[in-house]
């Protein structure tokens, strides 16, 4: 298909969908997620719905304005040497683009969802769009699927005008399984006496898998793959009924009421147990335990009594126990005569409730003598949302693919285009990574959140926003959606690196842990005003920018409090996730950088002494020198504002001093201290390449980067090896990031011949001089480069890696992390392809009795060969 078809073809078609970097997000109003869209620039009224018999589930597009431009001109150069295409050499986010918000109605209630869509004007684009002020279109098409599609079709037409594309139910719930369980980490979990434990789902072996779907009535859907699947049971026993029954016997008038009445319930007052047959006594001879209920209601037979004399509570609960454990009972018996292991539960009848859960999960155990497990979704009741929304960019989206091929990349050739607008030549998804994040930009909270730990309050001292007029109220409806913000990245990639991405796990410190988290939680809390302070003071301490770092407070420690009561509320997290949400809020916040000034003020004071370290070195011997580079390397690190006990000692002197203390206390042996066998790799080959090319993942601003990593990436060019520098896409912390990283190697270029020819051949020096002498070498060679990570967090997940790093990882064989958050908090335990130094010096007391059993200050020298196997 040539360029001039491909803009045809799109001309004449209805706007379309740019799905890439879609983001879910969850909505401030109720609770339910979002999707974010940055890259959408169409003016488009993509509304999807799923239209049941009890709930009416409804996906709409809104218009999201914040752009955030970070091209750089210097990378430019780099990119074309590297043979990188210059869309992806950035990651730019947010950007031009909208989201998708997800609200459901009670189907009864079809008339506020009209009223809804209407004052919204969902059906024209929304209300900033141009297509609101235009007349009305008598082609406007919607999305949607269930048996509402069909009944509530002349009444979408009848009240808004607009027409039904009926989508099939079982094609949407399927569409939506499937993607959730390949592109969502941690979306399926087990649910067994009250713990979740989440499963990972390996996307290469998910099929065949049998999906429950349990809305007003069950259906079980064996999947064999993608568009793959069978309609193979259900039964007529599901939500419908609950509510159903509920209403009659309850008076409830929702299914969260009814819900809510199950906390204060015991199902013994009504339902006959195995104990109360026989005397209290179990029936182990067939493994029944006193407690099993041998008949759902089975104690109302015998007791003289009248409706009104039973609670409403232990009503509720037994009617949720007897359908809950049909239905797991029957998936159980459908998934043995198919043959299939793996049973995935879905649909607003969970709504997340734990005694659901548990006694689905129950019943599915016990009959299969624990062969199986239940297993559930963390987007339950989306599903064939989802799979509506989806389908609207099948309408288009191979084509659009092509065009987009030819805008950004016009030298691309016609059998790219061709591979790329067929799916059968190419998987359009192999290069996406879908990131979950839990951003809440909370401003309407108004309870007070404390930032400092009382030490009378108990674990953490947390207050969770509880009455006065706040959105992030605990109760049960909140906990209905703990899910959070899915970001669509196509330019996140894996590490080529990585030893084994399936085994990969960054996290050293996991939050499941229940003692990992009541230390770590009040942590954060504790160091949250000198962030809120640093935060205000970048925005130049305005009104505008306090106001915006107390509503960035409460909104944390509402999430540090919503941890403490619920471990497993966002999904399997780990201390690095922790990191990467506090950071996430501050930019929710508008906060850009919070240690701007800071930064630069310590990156100018090492610039300044950077001189006569260089000098000092090059006095030395060869091993002297190398000694005394990764010595300053380790001291240099000390400088850390995310540590307590390091911004303490900011009050004490001058960063120049804090940094020649640290040196003068930097004796070996060092509490992890691999040193001699990395001098030896080093100094093995005399003065020839010891390493082809070094990726130094480079951790904080000022004397770290400054005195520490540039000495050492100078020692590297000197012996002829490529260094990458990689920093940071987005600021976090003090952490020095690849936007400024050209600027610190331009200030040091000036006072070393090394660092400068090194950078004008990388294209790091843009003026004059650099010009002519680019010109004149004409030189792929790139010896020193600046890429970026990929991630906006002082660690880093080697799983999702910007597509810039993956392109120059690729020729490396050696990775050095250094800082905490890199190669400690996270990736301590990984293992890479090829040779790998970890340098830290340990910040945090408790981190160094649980990693190197040793003490605050300790440093770590862990040199690690490339993976055996590997090579």
């Amino acid at each position: 298909m040539s360029p001039a078809n491909v803009m045809m073809h799109r001309s004449n078609s209805r706007p379309l969908l740019d799905v890439s970097r879609a983001v879910i997000q969850a909505n401030s109003e109720d609770r339910n997620p979002t999707i974010l869209l940055p890259n959408q620039s169409d003016d488009i009224s993509h509304l999807a719905l799923d239209i049941g018999g009890s709930l009416i589930k409804l996906v709409y597009f809104s218009r999201h304005e914040e752009h955030q431009s970070n091209g750089d001109m210097k990378k430019k150069s780099l990119n074309l040497k590297l043979e990188i295409p210059n869309a992806l050499h950035r990651r730019n986010y947010p950007v031009l683009g909208g989201r998708l918000h997800f609200v459901k109605f009670e189907t009864r209630k079809i008339n506020e969802c009209l009223d809804f869509i209407s004052s919204k004007q969902l059906h024209y684009g929304g209300i900033d769009s141009p297509r609101v002020n235009q007349q009305f279109d008598a082609n406007i098409v919607i999305k949607a699927t269930g048996g509402g599609a069909y009944k509530f079709a002349d009444l979408f037409k009848e009240k808004l005008g607009i027409s039904i594309d009926k989508k099939d139910e079982m094609d949407c719930l399927v569409a939506g399984a499937n993607f959730l369980l390949k592109a969502i980490r941690g979306e399926a979990f087990t649910h067994m006496e009250g713990q979740k434990e989440f499963v990972h789902i390996d996307k290469n072996d998910l099929f065949p898998y049998l999906l429950v779907n349990i809305g007003s009535g069950v259906s079980m859907i064996k999947v064999d793959g993608d568009g793959k699947f069978e309609r193979v049971s259900g039964t007529n026993v599901g939500g419908g009924t609950y509510l159903g029954l509920g209403k009659l016997l309850t008076k409830c008038k929702s299914f969260d009421e009814l819900l809510e009445l199950t906390q204060r319930g015991n199902n013994s007052n009504v339902d006959m147990l195995v104990g109360d047959i026989y005397g209290g006594l179990n029936y182990s001879k067939i493994g029944l335990s006193a407690s099993a209920i041998a008949s759902s209601f089975g104690k109302t037979i015998s007791d003289n009594k009248e409706l009104s004399d039973y609670n409403p509570e232990d009503i509720s609960l037994a009617l949720l126990r007897m359908i809950s454990y049909n239905i797991g009972q029957i998936s159980y018996l459908i998934a043995l005569r198919e043959g299939l292991k793996r049973i995935f539960f879905g649909g607003f009848f969970i709504r997340g409730h734990a005694y659901t859960m548990d006694t689905i999960s129950f019943a599915v155990d016990y009959w299969s003598k624990g062969q199986s497990k239940a297993m559930f979704l963390r987007h339950e009741g989306f599903l064939g949302a989802i799979g509506a929304f989806m389908s609207y960019e099948k309408h288009g989206l191979d084509d659009l693919m092509a065009h987009q091929l030819v805008e950004r990349f016009p030298t691309c050739s016609p059998y790219m285009i061709e591979k790329t607008s067929n799916p059968s030549l190419i998987d359009l998804n192999e290069k996406i990574s879908w990131i979950e994040k839990f951003m809440q930009k909370s401003i309407e909270i108004t309870a007070p959140v404390p930032m400092t730990i009382p030490g009378t309050t108990g674990i953490g001292g947390f207050d969770s926003p509880s009455s006065r007029g706040n959105k992030l109220r605990s109760d049960g409806s909140a906990k209905l959606f703990n899910i959070g913000v899915l970001h669509l990245v196509p330019t996140l990639e894996v590490f080529p690196l990585l030893a084994d991405p399936n085994t990969y796990d960054p996290d050293t410190i996991d939050l499941s842990e229940l003692n990992e988290l009541k230390y770590w939680l009040p942590v954060l809390s504790e160091h949250l005003p000198d962030l809120v302070d640093k935060a205000v003071a970048s925005e130049g301490g305005t009104d505008d920018a306090k106001r915006r770092g107390d509503a960035f407070a409460r909104a944390f420690s509402s999430h540090l409090a919503r941890l403490m009561e619920e471990p497993a509320a966002y999904g399997k997290f780990g201390l690095a996730n922790l990191l990467e949400l506090r950071e996430e809020c501050l930019r929710e916040f508008h906060f850009k950088d919070a240690y701007v000034t800071i930064k630069k003020r310590e990156n100018e004071a090492c610039l300044a002494v950077l001189p006569d370290l260089l000098m000092e070195l090059d006095s030395m011997n060869e091993e002297g020198r190398l000694h005394s580079i990764i010595e300053g390397a380790l001291a240099a690190n000390i400088f850390d504002w995310g540590s307590r006990a390091c911004v303490n000692l900011y009050h004490k002197g001058t960063i120049i001093d804090i940094y020649r203390m640290s040196r003068k206390k930097m004796h070996r042996p060092w509490q992890v201290d691999d040193y001699d066998l990395f001098k030896e790799r080093m100094l093995v080959c005399g003065s020839n390449q010891p390493y082809k090319r070094a990726l130094l993942f480079v951790d904080n601003s000022g004397a770290d980067v400054v005195l520490g990593m540039l000495p050492l990436a100078r020692e590297f060019l000197q012996r002829g090896t490529e260094v990458v520098l990689v920093g940071n896409s987005l600021p976090a912390l003090n952490d020095v990031t690849a936007n400024e990283l050209p600027g610190i190697v331009a200030e040091a270029a000036k006072h070393c011949d090394i660092i400068r020819k090194a950078a004008k051949a990388g294209g790091l020096l843009v003026d004059v001089m650099a010009t002519q002498d680019s010109s004149k070498e004409k030189s792929n060679s790139v010896p020193l480069m600046v890429v970026e990570n990929g991630c906006g967090s002082p660690c880093i997940d080697f799983r999702q890696v910007s597509s810039e790093l993956a392109t120059v990882a690729k020729d490396a064989d050696l990775v050095i992390l250094e800082g905490m958050g890199r190669s400690l908090h996270t990736n301590f335990n990984a293992r890479f392809k090829c040779d790998t130094l970890k340098l830290a010096m340990v910040k945090n007391q408790r981190l160094a009795e649980k990693l190197v059993k040793g003490n605050i200050y300790d440093c770590v020298c862990r040199f690690e060969p490339a993976a055996s196997g590997i090579f």
